[in-house]
């Protein structure tokens, strides 16, 4: 894997909305992570990332816990 690129869905990505996220995603190269973290699990979100990239981005989740979640999206 190469450079892991962040996005915090509080900042920026709050403010542009979906467009911000996919943008990003459209973006990356194969073998590259965007980490995002937010306050909540964005299961809604991560359902229409799954519709529109497929297996082309694989979904880990780095941490799941109470306060927030961390996810990293690997372009395949």
């Amino acid at each position: 894997m190469q450079a892991v690129a962040g996005a915090e869905d509080g900042g920026v990505a709050k403010a542009l909305g979906h467009a911000a996220i996919f943008g990003a995603l459209d973006s990356l190269h194969p073998g590259e992570v965007m980490r995002f973290g937010n306050d909540h699990d964005p299961r809604p979100r991560l359902g229409q990332m799954q519709a529109r990239y497929g297996a082309a981005v694989r979904v880990e989740y780095r941490q799941r816990a109470p306060e927030g979640v961390v996810i990293d999206f690997i372009r395949q």
